[in-house]
């Protein structure tokens, strides 16, 4: 009897610590995909901005008239935050904000718009921002029904707040009189090779949903095939450089650059989540939000409203593990939902986004002045567009 019992011990230990083995292979693989997308992405952007190709873009505003500044900056920010992402968009235009206003107040309010504008424009990209890029390379989402579904929302999200401030802002800013020249940054390429960079990137980031729905391999081989072109590309047309000149230039040098420690953090972040769904934690959550709410929309509301305080990237990744597809088959109106949610929802406080955290580190924006002046702006963007989701989806 005791030697059965041993046994049954033995047998059940074996197959507890091969379902961990199994679980934690799984889940880690996962996120591999997601990480290795991520540091391709950023590489490719990093390489774009050390180019400075940014600077094609940026160099075109001239105007000075508040409101038609407000739109301008607004809808660079949208499109581009689609393409690059979010964070990294956020970061360009934080610098651009500097050399195109000099009162500070000014420069404190359009960062504001920035940042409602690059969390609404990543919202809709399977590549425009981390959580979409989640729900993209794990299944709940398709690319193109992405754009189909989430670009009006997000959108009227952006739209909304700006057509108020339209009625609200007048008058001129002043221009900053600090200029960028290149005298200050003497790696960057000549005018051709950073419009070229600029544009090939680009080209490299839209041909990842292209790439995935050709060879139905996982995104992250899309992006590193990107890449490698844009290595190649470098490495050709800065042969006849000096050696310091053309290693600047070089993605082995730009990599060293790209923000690691983000990459690192999104890996213990998702790890914890993976413990938290093997153990079944997030099903009971799941459970207890459907029995209480039971209405995806409200579900939805509420993690977009809690991921203003806690960061988007665990309250996505718990949500995937809470509602598997079985539940929710993919582009169901809860995963598309969500993505716009959990992307728009922190734009109500300046914590609550990658993109809020990092302006508000460059331009030192105060965190009660945004609630004061920009919180019910982005709040009025976010259940405007959640409204228009819910007419073209009754």
């Amino acid at each position: 009897m005791i030697l059965v019992l041993g046994q049954n011990t033995i047998f059940k230990t074996a197959i507890e610590s091969n379902f961990i083995d199994e679980s934690i292979l799984r889940h880690v693989g996962e996120i591999a995909e997601i990480l290795f997308f991520l540091l391709g992405a950023m590489t490719i952007v990093e390489l774009i901005d050390t180019h400075g190709g940014f600077q094609i873009i940026t160099s075109k505003i001239k105007t000075t008239n508040r409101i038609k500044l407000l739109w301008i900056v607004g809808l660079i920010t949208f499109f581009l935050s689609s393409v690059l992402d979010n964070l990294t968009t956020t970061i360009v235009m934080a610098a651009l904000l500097k050399k195109l206003m000099k009162n500070k107040e000014d420069v404190w309010f359009f960062g504001g718009i920035v940042v409602v504008a690059a969390n609404a424009g990543g919202a809709w990209s399977p590549i425009g921002d981390v959580t979409t890029i989640m729900l993209w390379i794990g299944g709940q989402i398709t690319a193109l029904n992405i754009v189909k579904q989430v670009f009006l929302p997000s959108v009227i999200c952006l739209t909304i707040p700006l057509l108020i401030l339209s009625f609200i802002k007048k008058g001129e800013v002043v221009r900053s009189s600090h200029l960028d020249n290149k005298a200050n940054h003497p790696e960057i390429a000549s005018p051709f090779e950073a419009s070229l960079i600029l544009w090939l990137g680009i080209a490299g980031l839209l041909f990842v949903p292209i790439f995935k729905s050709l060879t139905q391999l996982p995104p992250f081989m899309g992006i590193l095939f990107s890449l490698g072109v844009l290595w190649v590309v470098t490495e050709i047309i800065h042969k006849n450089k000096t050696e310091e000149h053309r290693h600047s230039l070089s993605v082995a040098s730009v990599i060293r650059k790209v923000d690691t420690p983000s990459v690192l953090f999104f890996l213990g972040i998702l790890l914890a989540v993976a413990s938290l769904q093997t153990g079944g934690h997030l099903e009971q959550l799941a459970k207890i939000l459907s029995d209480t709410f039971g209405n995806i929309y409200i579900i939805n509301i509420i993690i977009g409203l809690i991921s203003s305080i806690v960061d988007n990237v665990p309250l996505v990744a718990g949500a995937m593990g809470m509602y598997p597809l079985s539940l929710y088959p993919q582009d169901h109106a809860f995963w598309q939902l969500l993505a716009f949610c959990a992307g728009t929802g922190g734009s109500a406080l300046i914590i609550g986004s990658a993109a809020g955290v990092a302006i508000m580190g460059i331009l030192k924006i105060d965190f009660l002045w945004y609630l004061k002046k920009i919180s019910w702006l982005a709040l009025i963007g976010y259940f405007s567009g959640v409204l228009t989701y819910y007419v073209m989806n009754i």
